[in-house]
């Protein structure tokens, strides 16, 4: 083996420890000023939080960089962003609850995924959207093991059974039943999974 191939391998795998153990100090550290914050959950560094006293982020969870979490509004009564157990969100997606966001077990999220409970108001023109505050809240439901492809948007009041397949570049604006595969802008079911799987003991 050269030694640029063993100096590379070396690079790399110092690479990935650092990276590792910067999203692990920073669940460590920072994990009090969530709602909950489970064991073996990892964020990856740059991340955008707002509202973290109302997020609860299972064991096992997995937000990549990039991603944005947020909650609206301060006066919460439980979790209003609740992701489960599990859970892997890759870089650069964006969940934002005004209300209710619920991730459940070991959904998958790919890149640039958005999820959100409300949309903005735009109806002023004399006004910019920004300063137009937020309508259309409705809590927002993606099931056990569910996947959501690249790019894909999820819209206020949709429920996204188990095992639910959404296929990338697909906007959801209605419910997808448990292993459904939706596609599409606005998405449509396209199939069901064959079978389902036993329950889990």
């Amino acid at each position: 083996m050269s030694l640029r191939r063993s100096l590379g391998r070396a690079s790399v795998t110092c690479y990935r420890a650092l990276v590792d153990l910067s999203a692990k100090s920073f669940g460590a550290l920072a994990g009090g000023a969530f709602a909950s914050f489970g064991n073996g959950s990892t964020i990856d560094l740059p991340v955008r939080l707002k509202g973290e006293r109302y997020i609860s982020i299972g064991e096992g969870v997995y937000v990549g960089a990039g991603s944005w979490l947020q909650v609206l509004g301060d006066s919460h009564s439980e979790p209003a962003l609740v992701i489960g157990d599990g859970t892997e969100i890759s870089g650069s997606c964006v969940l934002s609850a005004a209300a209710s966001v619920r991730l459940g077990r070991r959904v998958l999220l790919a890149r640039n995924v958005y999820v959100a409970d409300h949309s903005h108001a735009f109806e002023n023109p004399a006004e910019a959207v920004l300063d137009q505050g937020i309508t259309e809240v409705r809590p927002v439901e993606i099931g056990d093991g569910a996947w959501l492809g690249q790019n894909v948007v999820v819209t206020p009041g949709v429920h996204i059974g188990r095992g639910a397949v959404i296929g990338a570049n697909s906007v959801v604006r209605d419910d997808v039943p448990d292993y459904a595969v939706a596609v599409g802008a606005p998405a449509r079911v396209v199939r069901q999974v064959a079978g389902e799987p036993e329950p889990t003991p």
